[in-house]
């Protein structure tokens, strides 16, 4: 298993705007071959910082999504938010290898 996180701390009045973005998302990732899960995560003690987490069966398959046209595509659109504000806000990506359960 492989776990992708990205980060991002939006401006207090920001939080419930990118939440609604995420409770629309487009669902293409769900489909790419290896893909497990997704989540948005909201941290309890600072509700303005949010997390994407998606699982994945292996670090290849995680790989071969971000090489993909679609993944491409995807990234592309959040440059063209109507919010530009939640546009330019850069993530912190962090990736993980599961190694017990």
């Amino acid at each position: 298993m492989y776990i992708v996180t990205s980060t991002v701390t939006v401006p207090e009045e920001k939080t419930d705007d990118l939440i609604a973005i995420y409770q629309q998302r487009s669902r293409r990732v769900d489909k790419a071959e290896g893909f497990v899960s997704f989540r948005l995560i909201q941290n309890t003690k600072k509700l303005n910082e949010l997390t994407v987490h998606l699982e994945w069966a292996s670090k290849e398959a995680y790989l071969q999504w971000v090489r993909s046209d679609e993944f491409k595509e995807i990234h592309e659109l959040e440059k063209h938010y109507p919010d530009q504000q939640l546009a330019g806000i850069a993530p912190k990506v962090r990736q993980y290898e599961v190694v017990a359960e």
